[in-house]
């Protein structure tokens, strides 16, 4: 059953006094902000009042105030095969073909544990809408992308669902194995069902679909294609990995002849409607090339650190026009889902390629307003009027924040993981740092063994 709201929609609530407050634009939000009817209606300067009368307030002077992070990259499914020995040392393409086989197991039971601790772990640490990039449909998980809708539903989140797909398998020369391999003509039905059925428009959009091949090295052209154009009609988004290592940049030259974003042109994809998981190995060229396009680019820096995969020219790309959004990638290349914790990473890695005056602001723009852009919520990410009430509140009370004194720097530098209040949609869905209703003692409990059911079979 649902996680029960916990304000009633109606409600006039004024979240008043802000510690500090972070709101991905020029706004001064120092007095807070006032939610109604799940959007945000007044963001107060200092020394303001509302402008109404509320019917409630949240004394939020412990409280550094954000809206609510958003996640880009993700593969819930992982979760299952966090810190897995086999693959702890190894690199993305030998990583991907020892797991590939485990994952092929996965159950309906075992993805909706998955999807759950993974959306839980994501909404604790201040995160209220989330992108999955779900690609694994073996025999009797054909269900996969409704399975996550539920999820989704249950938590009181908001998402972007892709309907991935793998078609180019081992004995075609592709990466994965023939079993994790659906036809063409599967895939585009099942894509245009789930658009049918779920997709939702408008600012407050709760579930959203996209259509998501897997990677260059997983995938035919002709689905590319075909995904494409079935996107353009059905107006959706298209998401895959893309440049995330030198390896798959010489899969691309082996098998298709170009390099990765030509072979992206080539099939249709190099416009503004797409969004590319990594995007690491690009020329000056081919940045100029996706910012033109408006084509999308989800960072992943934690992951990108595990595989050793490459740094990702997250400057550079934004400066040309790219829209760039956070990750925190599967599972079991970063093995943890903290947005909070990888818009940490996301500076100190930036900070590493382009020097220290990176802003702990633009960090935090790109955990925000850039990653509302890469998915095209122009209704999330910033403290706003007229902006879906998804907000994150964070307490600056921990040892580990004892002596600073920038409570926005303190987020990143001092390493916050936890927020103590989450809101999405006008509902507190995160209360004094737990989840109300969720038994998370019995979620771990029986994840925990699905894992472990999982590698050993």
């Amino acid at each position: 059953m649902p996680i029960p709201a916990t304000l009633p929609s109606a409600t006039r609530l004024w979240i008043r006094n802000p510690q500090a407050a972070f709101t991905a634009n020029s706004l001064d939000a120092s007095a807070g902000l006032v939610v109604s009817g799940g959007t945000i209606v007044e963001v107060l300067a200092a020394g303001q009042q509302p402008a109404e009368p509320c019917d409630g307030t949240f004394e939020a002077g412990n409280h550094v105030l954000l809206p609510g992070l958003i996640n880009t990259h993700h593969h819930f499914y992982q979760t299952l095969t966090r810190a897995w020995e086999p693959v702890t040392n190894a690199p993305l393409f030998p990583w991907l073909q020892n797991l590939y086989p485990v994952w092929a197991r996965l159950t309906p039971r075992d993805l909706e544990l998955a999807t759950t601790v993974a959306l839980a772990e994501l909404l604790l640490s201040g995160c209220t809408t989330a992108a999955d990039h779900h690609y694994l449909f073996p025999a009797g998980l054909e269900g996969a992308i409704d399975i996550q809708v539920q999820g989704v539903r249950r938590l009181g989140m908001r998402a972007t669902l892709t309907r991935g797909s793998m078609t180019l398998g081992t004995d075609a020369g592709g990466l994965p194995p023939q079993s994790t391999v659906q036809a063409p003509e599967v895939v585009l039905e099942d894509s245009a069902r789930l658009v049918d059925l779920y997709h939702e428009r408008g600012d407050d959009a709760v579930i959203q679909i996209a259509l998501a091949p897997c990677s260059p090295f997983s995938v035919t052209k002709e689905i590319m294609a075909e995904s494409a154009a079935l996107a353009e009609r059905l107006d959706v988004r298209l998401h895959t990995h893309l440049a995330e290592t030198l390896d798959e940049e010489d899969f691309c030259r082996q098998m298709f002849g170009l390099r990765t974003v030509d072979y992206l042109d080539s099939v249709g994809w190099l416009t503004d409607r797409t969004w590319l998981g990594h995007g690491i190995h690009f020329s000056d060229a081919e940045i100029a090339r996706l910012g033109a396009a408006g084509t999308a680019v989800a960072h992943c820096p934690t992951s990108n650190m595990r595989l050793a995969s490459g740094t990702a020219r997250v400057v550079e790309l934004e400066d040309a026009g790219v829209p760039v959004g956070l990750g925190v990638d599967g599972s079991a290349s970063n093995d943890a889902s903290n947005m909070i914790l990888e818009t940490r990473q996301a500076l100190y890695l930036q900070r590493l390629k382009y020097g220290a005056d990176v802003p702990v602001e633009r960090a935090l723009g790109w955990a925000t307003r850039g990653s509302a852009a890469v998915l095209g919520r122009s209704g999330l990410g910033q403290l706003a009027p007229g902006m879906q009430a998804d907000l994150a509140l964070f307490r600056l009370d921990d040892l580990r924040f004892s002596g600073s004194h920038d409570p926005i720097a303190a987020l990143l530098l001092c390493a916050a993981d936890r927020a103590d209040r989450v809101m999405v949609g006008g509902q507190w869905r995160v209360v004094d740092g737990q989840i109300p209703g969720l038994d998370v003692p019995g979620l771990i409990a029986e994840h925990s063994a699905a894992a472990r059911r999982l590698v050993n079979d």
